[in-house]
């Protein structure tokens, strides 16, 4: 890993006429547009929906990381963030985020750890970190064979 502080760049251009594109070094671009609740398209990834997904995504990453620092053995990750945006002192802002999480090992006498690694994992996502909203974690581990 490198040292501390990262620094990430993303560009967005657009024109009276056209959706939002976001460029970031040599990633495929993402066109970006509002979301229906703000009469948007609906057919492109929004903002609110990248931030949400971002969640997501940091959750899944942060629980790698701490599953293979603590030898916890999984099979299959699955996971569904939900982000509520709200009015608050008239100011449009997320005011908490929901992640509900299925983790599926393979044996009994790992669920207690591997439940451990889920609430470890939501403490260290930068993302969920990042934000002023709270973070609310709910997770099922099923033992498959």
């Amino acid at each position: 890993m490198q040292n501390f502080p990262h620094q990430y760049k993303v560009s967005a251009s657009a024109t009276d006429a056209s959706n939002v594109t976001l460029t970031c070094s040599d990633k495929t671009a993402i066109e970006s547009a509002p979301p229906t609740e703000f009469d948007g398209p609906g057919n492109l990834w929004s903002p609110e929906e990248m931030l949400v997904a971002a969640v997501a995504d940091c959750f899944i990453l942060s629980f790698k990381a701490v599953a293979k620092a603590s030898k916890v053995s999984w099979n299959t990750l699955s996971c569904n963030a939900m982000g509520t945006l709200d009015k608050v002192d008239r100011a449009l802002k997320f005011t908490e985020f929901q992640i509900s999480v299925n983790l599926q090992i393979a044996a009994e006498e790992n669920k207690d750890k591997a439940g451990r690694a889920l609430e470890k994992a939501e403490k260290s996502c930068l993302i969920t970190n990042s934000l002023n909203a709270p973070c609310h974690l709910e997770y099922e581990i099923e033992i498959v064979e």
